[in-house]
């Protein structure tokens, strides 16, 4: 999903510029490398900072940390839009790298208390997120777009289905249990409910088309992939006993 947001965010660039050249190409893995790096070294400066106000007996509070991180996420968001057309930096990528540095750093007590936290603030972002989109998209648009819309979510549900594939070598797992992750990984929405509003906000021509497509993609995958997981998890898995968890 990461890649795929940089991959999007560069091509909203390119539809901007109305052309594309090579260095928009190059650009992609600069982009995700200064990203990782930058959130990185955003993460451990922030946990260096939450363990020394430990150590002198200076106590973050919860609510505290989570406005800490919020407010870091949003700088580094700032920040690739500061560095653009000087180096390109995936805000997006820092943000989920700083993320996990505070995760591998942190106590794992802080992080679930953390991940709890978080967790409150996107039941109330999530319904927000999907009504201002159901509210935005025109089912006019949708229709317009047709067979060949619906064509190009089947052929990315391929591309995933084989990208989860590969992700999956070398594991225990057999053939039944690799099946039903690819199911299970079909469904699609809060990253096309996030991203697919963006060309239309920006004024983009195509940016209609871009969130109505976003949409269906939601209404087709959703339910394929619930009643695809429903249907299958007791033919494609074996529920294991107790005994075998523990060991």
């Amino acid at each position: 999903d990461i890649y795929v947001i940089v991959l999007f965010s560069t091509f909203v660039g390119m539809a901007q510029g109305g052309s594309a050249n090579m260095m928009d190409f190059v650009n992609i893995p600069v982009s995700i490398v200064l990203g990782v790096a930058l959130g990185a070294a955003v993460g451990l400066l922030l946990h260096l900072f939450l363990e020394t106000a430990y150590r002198h007996g200076c106590y973050v509070r919860n609510s505290t940390k989570v406005i800490l991180v919020l407010g870091l996420s949003f700088l580094l968001m700032a920040v690739e839009t500061w560095l653009k057309g000087i180096v390109s930096v995936s805000g997006l990528l820092a943000v989920m790298s700083m993320a996990c540095v505070l995760k591998i750093k942190s106590p794992e007590k802080v992080t679930k208390r953390l991940s709890a936290k978080f967790g409150k603030l996107w039941i109330a972002a999530e319904a927000i997120l999907f009504v201002l989109v159901g509210a935005a998209v025109d089912i006019r648009c949708a229709v317009q777009a047709g067979a060949a819309a619906v064509l190009m979510i089947a052929l990315a549900l391929v591309f995933r289905a084989v990208g989860v594939s590969i992700c999956m070598l070398g594991t225990g797992l057999n053939r039944k249990e690799r099946l039903f992750c690819v199911i299970a990984y079909l469904p699609k929405a809060t990253v096309q409910a996030a991203i697919g509003s963006v060309p239309l906000s920006m004024g983009l021509p195509c940016g209609q088309l871009v969130l109505s497509v976003a949409v269906l993609a939601i209404l087709i995958t959703a339910p394929l992939g619930a009643i695809g997981i429903d249907r299958t998890a007791g033919r494609l898995l074996v529920q294991e006993s107790p005994s075998d968890i523990a060991e």
